[in-house]
């Protein structure tokens, strides 16, 4: 018996040096891409201030403004998710249906609702944390009249991200005076 548990050891050991030989990481598969850096900068802004607290509530604050909901919310971990549904239906994909069943073409799904979201999160940034970074992400879901998702995006719009950050950085403003 005993030759046999050096023999089962043998083989086990040699597989597991055989396994682990076939996996190789690329170098380049941890870097992120220009594209991906460039919309990073496009989410993020940095304040000056400490206070965390108080930028999570101007952001959970400024989103209920733009009528979002605030789904969760965890100070402590600096982040914010929230959601709000909107009508989806399109002039031109309605046209394009009634075209469509007019030729014979029959009944043509389209766009009905979709659910947009936002997330925050904030981070302390600086070597005694002086500033806060804050990054913003939206998305939309959309599906159509027969249930199915038809497009799920991260929204890229540089208008959207200049947007909110002017409106934080006035609520900011604003909070620290007190008004």
């Amino acid at each position: 018996m005993n030759k046999f548990y050096q023999l089962l050891f043998t083989v086990i050991l040699f597989g597991l040096i055989s396994i682990s030989g076939c996996a190789t990481i690329p170098k380049d598969a941890l870097s992120l891409s220009p594209e991906s850096l460039a919309q990073r900068q496009m989410q993020t802004r940095k304040y000056e201030t400490k206070d965390e607290a108080k930028i999570l509530a101007a952001c959970a604050g400024l989103l209920q403004d733009m009528g979002f909901n605030i789904d969760e919310s965890e100070t402590k971990l600096g982040v914010i998710t929230s959601s709000k549904m909107r009508s989806a239906v399109s002039a031109g994909q309605q046209v394009a249906a009634v075209f469509v069943a007019l030729l014979g073409g029959g009944y043509m799904p389209t766009d009905k609702e979709q659910k947009m979201r936002a997330s925050v999160i904030t981070r302390p940034i600086g070597e005694r944390g002086e500033h806060i970074a804050v990054r913003v992400t939206f998305q939309r879901i959309v599906w159509n009249t027969q249930g199915q998702v038809t497009t799920s995006e991260s929204l890229t719009d540089p208008k959207i991200y200049q947007e909110f950050f002017d409106k934080l950085s006035k609520s900011i403003f604003l909070e620290a005076q007190e008004i």
